[in-house]
């Protein structure tokens, strides 16, 4: 098992591997850094594989892709977009069993894995959750100060889930000290019990 410390908050440092998986095309992937204000893309591509693998050997090869970047990068987190849902039952199923490989990459490397639908990352990113993808790869080139438009499509999305994490994850951050200020100390407990649900 691969195990990688985490790195101390005190250093505003956030390192995060997106994944844009896909049945029919490829699968993107691309790493973003986050240092104070500055977004910093570390490494995109996607991984195109030829038609007639089977689709064991496909999710051994996005397996093995992924276990690669993590062990390379470190990332704080891993990204990765949800099924669509409205996708037919086929395509859903072998989506999501893109997905599992991905998140238990992410698990055997004791690194948190997220997901987010693609009207959250369109709106994070964009500005509105029904952008388009030109208008996503706008964005992600401006986002990450880069001299072109990054290239293919998938790579762009994959970038784009990592800046949604890394978006909403500050976000986060900034909101939970003035969450946990607005709670006096004196409070009495509530008479009942409390149970939180994290939407991953």
């Amino acid at each position: 098992m691969i195990s990688h410390p985490q790195r101390s908050p005190n250093n505003h440092k956030l390192r995060v591997l997106g994944v844009d998986p896909a049945v029919a095309g490829a699968i993107g992937y691309g790493v973003v850094q986050i240092e104070g204000s500055l977004a910093t893309c570390m490494r995109f591509g996607a991984l195109k594989l030829p038609r007639q693998l089977t689709f064991a050997f496909r999710l051994r090869e996005i397996h093995c892709l992924i276990a690669g970047l993590v062990e390379q990068f470190h990332p704080d987190a891993v990204a990765v977009e949800s099924v669509f849902t409205s996708l037919n039952m086929g395509t859903a199923l072998k989506l999501a069993e893109m997905r599992g490989v991905v998140l238990l990459a992410a698990a055997q490397a004791q690194i948190p894995a997220h997901s987010y639908s693609p009207r959250e990352i369109k709106a994070s990113v964009a500005g509105f959750g029904a952008a388009s993808k030109q208008q996503i790869q706008q964005m992600v080139r401006s986002l990450l100060n880069l001299d072109v438009i990054p290239e293919p499509a998938d790579a762009s999305d994959a970038l784009a889930v990592a800046l949604c994490h890394a978006h909403l994850s500050r976000a986060r951050e900034r909101l939970a000290p003035a969450a946990h200020s607005s709670v006096s100390p004196r409070s009495p407990r509530p008479s009942y019990s409390v149970r939180a649900v994290v939407r991953h």
